[in-house]
């Protein structure tokens, strides 16, 4: 504490001498400079915690050096140095961040508790940093959250399966964070550096599935107008996540099977083996040994990408990590849309916490983006959730057919969305067309 370094700017020597006299007397290290030139150029040879900066300088003006100091070295302090007729400017600069002004003539003792209050409120500021660093460093991992003992079982387990080259199948629901689990994985292994490259097996059409695998040569179909590298080639020296692996035809299984076995593939209508130098990750929210049981997904496939196995716990599951998760897209959301909101009410957070959550954390990230984008002051209330009071578990009186359920739940979950279909389909699990069928066999309309 003793031991923080001042530098006083003031054009006057009487005054540098005099401040840097008293700041010395009290064991502080002080330098002085009689103008913001000078200033400016000590400050990229020297670090400073506090700066005394008198307002009316010649040349550059204080209030200038204020704003270069706030932009480039936002870490120092600065107390302003004023006049009595130049109060308001000195209030100014309070507004632009400065921490303080001090008023001529100066009194040594209000000076002394002036820079004692300071160094303590930076004394505060370190330790409080240094708390959040700690704390955000064992619930964070890349760019997952969570403090629950389930969520940090799985930031051990990506830790200690990093840097393997394993095949790793992730399980767990729709929304539940399979993709950052994959991109952890990828970012905590030796080939971090390489690309992370993602396939969406339920979102690419069945025919065209094995040209995006496995890319094609000029000529080898009819639109086939020129060679085309394949996602397992981008893959190479990386990582190939393969996300909703369940979806993939049984044809495609048994040559993804291949692939994985011998780490050789060619690309559609090629005769040149090329080598396959990835690690691959596969994810699903479906049932694969289920499937397996069915005779819809192969058993030799199934456990080819079972080595190790991840699953996701869903967000009711977890619910001590939903703070966590709100206060960060919170945080994200008034970034990215420049609102000025600040906090959740305890309702509305109560709120949060006693919701099912059937979409998991992507549902808590749109609702929290609706929140931020409706909210009309700066506290989330309930009002602004799209949620409403629903219970954790929700019940249904005896005897109700599932099927009445089903309609029931979906109708609720296009009405919080505001009939988005994408989104609803994303909370309820299914393809957008799967939910097409469901709005026309229901006949559900918007209200």
């Amino acid at each position: 504490m003793s031991q923080a370094r001042i530098l006083v700017v003031d054009d006057e020597l009487v005054i540098r001498e005099s401040l840097a006299g008293w700041l010395k007397r009290d064991g502080f290290l002080v330098d002085t400079v009689p103008s913001g030139e000078d200033a400016l150029a000590l400050l990229k040879k020297q670090g400073f915690d506090i700066m005394l900066l008198d307002i009316q300088l010649d040349g550059i003006s204080g209030m200038e050096v204020l704003s270069h100091v706030k932009e480039h070295y936002p870490d120092i302090d600065v107390i302003m140095i004023t006049a009595y007729g130049s109060i308001p400017s000195a209030v100014q600069a309070m507004k632009s961040h400065a921490h303080d002004y001090l008023l001529k003539p100066f009194d040594p003792d209000e000076l002394g508790v002036m820079i004692q209050k300071l160094l303590e409120h930076r004394k505060k500021a370190k330790e409080h940093a240094f708390l959040k660093d700690a704390f955000e460093e064992q619930t964070r991992f890349e760019s997952m959250i969570g403090q629950s003992p389930a969520m940090q079982e799985i930031f051990k387990l990506i830790q200690d399966i990093a840097d393997t080259q394993s095949t790793v199948l992730i399980t767990g629901e729709t929304g539940s964070g399979k993709g950052l689990a994959a991109k952890a994985i990828h970012s905590s292994s030796r080939v971090s550096e390489g690309p992370f490259v993602a396939v969406n097996c339920g979102a690419i059409p069945k025919h065209i599935m094995e040209s995006e695998l496995f890319g094609h040569q000029k000529g080898a179909f009819t639109d086939a107008r020129e060679t085309k590298k394949g996602r397992l080639e981008m893959a190479g020296g990386g990582t190939l996540f393969l996300d909703e692996i369940g979806e993939i035809s049984m044809r495609m299984q048994i040559d993804l099977l291949q692939v994985l076995e011998d780490k050789v593939f060619y690309r559609v209508g090629g005769t040149q083996p090329i080598t396959a130098d990835f690690r691959v990750i596969a994810a699903t929210n479906s049932d694969l040994q289920k499937a397996v049981a069915l005779r819809s997904f192969r058993e030799d496939l199934f456990y080819r990408l079972n080595v190790i196995s991840l699953t996701m716990p869903p967000l009711r599951e977890r619910k001590e990590d939903i703070p966590l998760l709100a206060g960060h897209f919170l945080e994200k959301f008034t970034r990215e849309v420049n609102r000025g909101v600040e906090r959740f009410s305890r309702d509305a957070m109560d709120e949060l916490m006693l919701y099912h959550w059937p979409g998991n954390v992507r549902e808590l990230s749109n609702a929290v983006e609706r929140a931020v984008v409706v909210c009309k002051t700066t506290t989330i209330t309930p009002p602004d959730l799209p949620i409403g009071s629903t219970p954790d578990q929700p019940a249904y009186p005896a005897g109700v057919a599932l099927h009445d359920v089903e309609k029931q739940h979906i109708h609720t979950i296009l009405t919080r969305t505001g009939w988005h279909i994408s989104k609803a389909a994303g909370i309820l699990g299914i393809d957008r067309s799967t939910l097409y069928n469901k709005i026309k066999r229901y006949d559900l309309k918007p209200e």
